[in-house]
Order: structure tokens, then sequence, then C-alpha cells
């Protein structure tokens, strides 16, 4: 993978084929490694680019918090470091929270955005089910958190084969097991759980949320794909009152069901969404024109 200097630093990334640059980013625990089956099938004229989150992946292990203004700085820096302009942004997990993010700092920059399973609006403990919420207040509560993920590696070892329909190979989980072999290594799928936007906490975080919430709501000139998945509440955290949700406040949303996954929805339905993603950038011309039949 190629690698780029970013602040004090560096990120991997993916750099697959020529064209419009759209940016494929991750959540916790995975890396662009999530976006290995989905880029094939996005088609000519695109320029699909994935990195790996600082800390995570392949990408630098800085000294740093971890926090999501942590995340968001060291993408800053890679988007500068890249170069891009006129970007389509996809995003699953937190990767959609920053894809969120971004798109609302750099609204001159923005074409189009797509997400999935993300963090659309601030949250309150109603939001979860009885069964998420106490996994939820552990993750959170100091001391408890850091035995989970830190000592026994929860995201990796039992969260991440937890939330994959069709199963993940013991090839595929070493991919993601490798960038995390200590427990300082795991410092950042820790600040993950912490970084949920919970009654009113984290508060840097809700304003982000709200800040870009507010854009996603009058930005009625940017295209905006949600790509929804059949499941259970337990297992998909955008169902239909989300759903609903995002209809009533993202303007020009479009909304297409990709069948059946669990919440790594791209390691279970690659090819859906990767059509799903294609047929929308046809339909709003978001290729590269010169290449979009080359």
């Amino acid at each position: 993978m190629p690698t780029v200097s970013v602040l004090d630093s560096t990120i991997s990334y993916l750099d697959v084929g020529h064209g419009a640059p759209f940016v494929f980013l991750h959540g916790n625990p995975t890396s662009s490694y999530l976006w290995r089956n989905v880029l094939p099938g996005i088609g000519g004229g695109v320029r699909c680019l994935a990195p790996d989150l600082i800390g995570m992946g392949h990408s630098g292990k800085p000294d740093i918090a971890y926090k999501f203004d942590d995340h968001a700085r060291y993408l800053d820096a890679w988007f500068e470091a890249m170069r891009l302009e006129e970007v389509v942004l996809v995003g699953h997990d937190w990767g959609g929270a920053l894809a969120f993010d971004w798109a609302a700092r750099h609204p001159e920059r923005v074409r189009g955005l797509t997400v999935m399973e993300t963090i659309v609006r601030p949250m309150s403990w109603a939001d979860f089910t009885d069964s998420a919420r106490p996994r939820y207040e552990t993750l959170r509560g100091a001391g408890t958190g850091e035995t989970k993920v830190l000592d026994e590696n929860f995201f990796i070892e039992f969260a991440l084969r937890a939330t994959v329909l069709n199963g993940l190979s013991d090839e595929d989980l070493e991919i993601y097991r490798k960038p995390y072999p200590t427990r300082e290594s795991r410092r950042p799928l820790l600040e993950w759980p912490r970084a949920m936007p919970i009654n009113g906490e984290p508060a840097d975080v809700i304003a982000r949320i709200e800040a870009y919430d507010r854009w996603l709501a009058a930005s009625g000139d940017v295209p905006k794909l949600l790509l929804t998945f059949e499941g259970s509440p337990e297992t998909l955290m955008i169902g239909a009152e989300m759903t609903a949700w995002c209809i009533a406040n993202i303007a020009s949303l479009e909304v297409e069901n990709c069948g059946p996954a669990r919440h790594a929805a791209p390691e279970d339905q690659p090819e859906a969404i990767a059509a799903a993603i294609a047929n929308w950038v046809d339909r709003h011309r978001l290729r590269a024109a010169a290449m979009a039949h080359a």
C-alpha cells in the first residue's frame, strides 16, 4: 500500500483506478481492507481511494488521544497531501461520520456522499436495544472499557465476527487483527465507543454531529445515498426508524436496500453495495466523463 506523510505520522491507503476521486472511509475496528470486494464493482471513470484511519490498519500510531477531532485532523492532512478536489465520499460506521464532518467543513469540495451503518444524529440510551446498552456502558466505563478492549481485544476477537452475517474467514480476521498486537496498539479501538454521541456526551462530538446535520439538511445541491440492509435491531445501526429520520432531515437523499447483512455490511454485501453506488453515480453523472466508458 502507498503511504503519505501527514502531520507527525503516516497514512496508508488503497489507490485503484483513474478518474473522479471517490474516498472510502472505514470505521471501528476495520481498515481499508473492508472495501476490498466493493471497489472492483464501482466501474470506470473513478479513482477509488481508501485510507486507513490514523492508528488503524497500516497507518502510523502516533502518541495521541485518538478522539474524533484527532481522526478529523489527520484525515484533513491526508486530503491536503493527496490534493483531492471535487470528491465523492463513501463511509461506513465512524467513516460515515467522518465523511459527513469533512463534507460539512469543505462543502465546496464535495460532489456526492454515500453512507451506510453510520452515526447520523445525536442519540440517547433509548436508541439502544436492551442487550446493546449494557455493552456500550461497559465499553465507555473507566476500567471496564480498558479490560474489554485493551486486554481482551473485544472488537477484533468478538465484535468483528459477530457483525458479519455470512462469516469472516480466519485469514480475513487475521488481517484485521494484525495492526493490534499489543495493549497500547488497541487504544484507537477503545476511543470509538467512548465517542458515541449518547445523552449529550461527549460534548465535542455532539457539536460536530449537530454541525454536519445542519449541512446535511441544507445541502440540496449535493446528491446523497443511504444504503440500508435487512436485519434485526440487534445487528444494525440504521433500521426503519433511523431511515425515516434520514429521509425527513437529509436533503437530496436517496435510499436503497442492499439485502440481508449485519453491521459490517461491506463484508456481507459487497457486490450489492458496489452496484448501488455505481448506479447512483451514473444517475448523477459523477464519473470522469472522458473515462466513464474507457
